[in-house]
């Protein structure tokens, strides 16, 4: 595992190390990776957002619709 060194304001350490504390992280290098992989997990949803956005309407999500998904997850299980 590669290191970085950060540098943060007072304030910004002492919040840092609050949540350690009151979150049950191991330390702060635990609580800035579960910051990095989550904003990692908001930029990629965002993206796949945008691309829904973009790809125009498509036929309503009426029941039959519905039906046509639970019968393509039922033909996907092993017998």
């Amino acid at each position: 595992m590669s290191t970085m060194n950060i540098s943060l304001p007072d304030p910004m350490k002492a919040f840092v190390d609050e949540q350690v504390a009151e979150r049950g992280y191991g330390s702060s290098s635990e609580y800035v990776r579960d910051l990095i992989r989550k904003d990692g997990d908001r930029q990629k949803l965002r993206s796949l957002l945008l691309v829904g956005a973009e790809s125009g309407p498509t036929g309503p999500a009426d029941g039959a619709y519905f039906e046509s998904l639970r019968a393509r997850i039922a033909s996907r299980r092993p017998a």
